[in-house]
């Protein structure tokens, strides 16, 4: 019995100790809160920077806190599934489940307004090709007749440039690996070539970009050894020039001092933790006669063909340039051209160029391909679209315009698990997609993302073969401007065949030209 007591009464003393260390406790937090306002206020009443810290102490503190968590819930709660930009809901969960290999088809019917301006519409053929008939074995080869080593490709739809640097070492490795396994090429990205491209075995193009990252010289120089030496490499199938980026067109790279470590200082010849800035545009090339220089210069060195990439914002100088390839010779003319939107991606870039400047891919594929057929061109260049073509119909389209391969980009992304976060130049990818913190990285598995890359790669061809197939084609190579309307501001559609591109004559006028 007396035990019983004790026990009540040590019963009785736990509960008033805890009691009163949870007063004092709950005491301390309300003072440290109170104290955390206090400051907060002391120091919003004094500062000048902010007006409306100023002049609504701590609770004006809401108004940051709310635009930056904006963007989240916009994504998730708010927005439409064929509303958000720069990619929306519909986009993003295609390729997530065509990265993941689940089901690709829908019910009840399309969220997609078909009747709005510059929608594709595919004409179905009344004998559609059966998938037994279908052809699998088309292939392209670039180069042949000027470089010495050919690029006999594999697939039309590529990795397009993102170097390394602007994405993680994780995400190199898993597109390298899903590159390999889908048989298409990854391209480098203006950053150089990094161990982790090569590490999967799949076929690498190698971009040069303004800076020369990786094929320098101290002094910022085309080196020709290194370009030797690249090239020696058979995983390095072909070089691009880049002149200019969709989303930047006339400034060069930026990557943030943060995203400087010190192996891609390495990888690119320059010093670490600094920003770097890539020139605006290659000091060697300031004509089309000096374009042309160059690219047979660097395939003079590496014996593989050489193109270039731009972002078009006018066709005058394209004109100049064919014809001064009919001058000297097709050998002169460049292997192929890649064609970016004024809407691409990237990493950083100033607003105003990333809004309202260069021509968006559906306006320069039709106009260059237009040109070369003028100047019986089309046939010698190889032809590389690029620039938010994510979707099978984005893919489709760009085949039946005249483009002989696709690059993207967002959406290899999007399929080794960039949640369009937004946060590409910070240096703080939820994902680690594009972020070089160690700790944030480790949520992203190369060799489970390396599967999705493929699996998206070829989830994309076989959507694309059976668009083609609809259309009566045995491949997507073999589509062309009549296999698809555009759907016009009457919500009328007419042959792609039948758009009217505005080509500026040589004095800068712009004159309608049809192809």
């Amino acid at each position: 019995m007396n035990d019983f007591i004790q026990l009540q009464n040590d019963a009785h003393t736990f509960v008033e100790q805890a009691t009163s260390y949870m007063a004092v406790t709950f005491i301390l937090v309300v003072g440290f809160i109170a104290l955390t306002i206090f400051t907060m206020f002391i120091l919003d009443v004094t500062q000048t920077a902010d007006a409306v810290r100023r002049n609504f102490p701590v609770i004006g503190r809401f108004r940051s806190l709310f635009t930056n968590l904006g963007e989240f819930f916009r994504q998730y709660f708010f927005a439409m599934d064929r509303e958000e930009m720069p990619f929306n809901r519909a986009q993003r969960n295609w390729v997530d489940r065509a990265a993941a290999n689940k089901m690709m088809t829908s019910a009840f019917g399309s969220t997609n307004n078909c009747t709005t301006r510059g929608s594709s519409i595919f004409i179905n053929c009344a004998f559609p090709v059966m998938d037994e008939e279908a052809d699998h074995t088309l292939y392209r080869v670039v180069g042949e007749g000027r470089a010495k080593t050919p690029y006999k490709t594999k697939s039309f739809f590529n990795i397009s440039g993102m170097s390394f640097g602007a994405l993680s070492a994780p995400a190199v490795k898993a597109m390298s690996h899903g590159a390999a396994m889908a048989g298409c090429w990854l391209n480098t990205g203006e950053g150089g070539l990094s161990p982790h491209h090569l590490e999967g075995g799949c076929d690498v193009v190698f971009q040069i970009g303004t800076a020369k990252y990786g094929v320098r010289t101290k002094d910022g120089q085309l080196s020709d050894d290194k370009l030797r030496e690249v090239a020696a490499l058979d995983q390095v199938k072909m070089f691009e020039l880049k002149l200019a980026q969709g989303a930047k067109p006339g400034k060069g790279g930026i990557l943030p001092a943060e995203k400087v470590t010190e192996e891609i200082a390495h990888i690119r010849g320059i010093e670490p933790h600094t920003d770097s800035i890539s020139p605006n545009r290659h000091p060697e090339v300031n004509s089309v006669g000096e374009l042309l220089d160059f690219i047979n210069h660097i395939r003079d060195v590496t014996g593989k063909p050489v193109g270039f990439k731009t972002v078009f914002g006018s066709f005058g100088w394209f004109e100049d340039l064919c014809k001064e390839i009919n001058k000297r010779g097709v050998k002169s003319a460049p292997d192929f051209i890649t064609i970016d939107s004024g809407d691409g991606g990237t990493g950083a870039a100033p607003m105003a160029l990333m809004d309202n400047v260069g021509l968006l891919i559906r306006e320069a594929l039709p106009g260059v391909v237009q040109i070369l057929n003028e100047h019986n061109l089309k046939d010698e260049i190889k032809l590389i679209a690029s620039g938010k073509l994510l979707m099978p119909t984005d893919v489709a389209w760009a085949l039946c315009a005249g483009a002989d391969f696709i690059n993207c980009g967002r959406g290899f992304m999007f399929s080794v698990g960039c949640i369009q976060a937004m946060r590409c130049n910070k240096n703080t990818c939820p994902t680690g997609v594009t972020t070089h913190n160690e700790r944030l990285q480790k949520g992203l598995d190369p060799q489970s993302k390396a599967v999705k890359v493929a699996n998206y790669a070829m989830n994309m061809t076989k959507e694309v073969e059976i668009i083609a197939h609809s259309c009566g084609v045995k491949s997507p190579m073999l589509l062309k401007p009549y296999h698809v309307r555009i759907v016009q501001a009457d919500g009328m559609s007419i042959p792609l065949s039948k758009v009217k591109v505005h080509i500026e004559s040589q004095e800068g006028e712009s004159i309608p030209a049809q192809h």
